[in-house]
């Protein structure tokens, strides 16, 4: 082979494989920011630079936690841990929307229990807000009352007051979701397997949810206080994850559909824990139907709801 021809060849080889790296490169693509809202699959993010981010998730979307200086421990957790305010890493490649699909999403048990911390503080505030209006509420009611006896025209406008309180009452509102059902599953002290008989309710629920585009089924498990508040948190989290099960397997709700499972251990108890009755109502998983007020939007006729 002459040196030309050689060289030629040469030449050509390190062509084709700056263009093969080029590809490669375009095609995955890596982003750090945080998690600034989440709606079913997808997801955007906020990078350091101000920018915005649509991730779209999927059954193949690796989630991990890592730990460590070299980041070496890795802990495969549920997408439901992709929650607003988790600052993460997302690797992927974009779509013809200018999406990006992700391959694989890495965040810190730090940085997990800081968006946590932040949307726990989110709620009570949401709950105290709550609160406040509905004493507002029933203040503006007892005024209405009065000018009702006024006159007549004061009653008519006390009455459409009143019809607009009663709509807006239709609505279980939990932070950004409606309620669609609920359904509350027992279990007898100290088990966590779930009775046969629950499994009918919860599969009409997650079909009546598989009805409304971008609907979420949220699960959180309690216990009574009989025993120490270490087993109590162990039975609540193993029965609201006996249940999640469920829906996963039998009802076939997709995982980008599950909110986080919550283990509430001992806290809001709704009955008497010191009579065997009250203690038995307190030993539950409650399953919710969610739709995304955000989805949902203001403009579509709404489902009932309960509250």
């Amino acid at each position: 082979m002459s040196r030309n021809r050689f060289a030629a060849l040469v030449l050509v080889t390190l062509s084709n494989l700056m263009l093969l790296c080029g590809t490669v490169a375009a095609q995955s693509s890596k982003v750090k920011g945080n998690i600034i809202n989440r709606a079913g699959n997808h997801m955007t993010m906020k990078t350091s630079d101000g920018t915005n981010v649509v991730v779209v998730l999927n059954d193949n979307t690796d989630v991990q936690q890592v730990e460590g200086v070299l980041k070496a421990r890795k802990k495969d957790m549920a997408m439901a841990a992709l929650i607003p305010g988790l600052n993460c890493e997302v690797q992927g490649t974009y779509n013809a929307q200018n999406q990006l699909v992700a391959d694989w999403v890495r965040f810190t048990g730090e940085a997990l229990e800081q968006a946590q911390a932040a949307q726990a503080a989110v709620h009570e505030t949401a709950v105290q807000a709550a609160a406040n209006q509905a004493d507002l509420e029933r203040q503006n009611q007892a005024l209405k009352e009065q000018q009702a006896a006024i006159d007549k025209q004061q009653q008519e406008i006390a009455s459409n007051k009143a019809k607009i309180a009663a709509n807006s009452a239709r609505f279980g509102q939990l932070d950004d979701y409606y309620i669609l059902d609920e359904v509350t599953v027992y279990f007898a002290n100290g088990k966590v397997s779930v009775d046969p008989k629950y499994v009918p309710p919860l599969l009409e629920l997650v079909q009546k949810a598989k009805t409304y585009n971008g609907y979420n089924i949220q699960v959180k498990g309690y216990a009574s206080t009989v025993g120490s508040a270490a087993l109590n948190q162990e039975l609540s989290e193993e029965r609201a994850e006996n249940v999640t099960n469920i829906l996963l397997q039998q009802a076939n709700v997709p995982l980008t559909a599950m909110l986080a499972p919550g283990a509430m251990g001992e806290s809001r108890q709704v009955g008497d824990d010191k009579t065997e009755k009250g203690q038995a109502e307190n030993r539950r998983v409650v399953v919710r139907a969610l739709l995304n007020k955000g989805i949902a939007g203001t403009e579509l006729p709404l489902p009932e709801t309960k509250k």
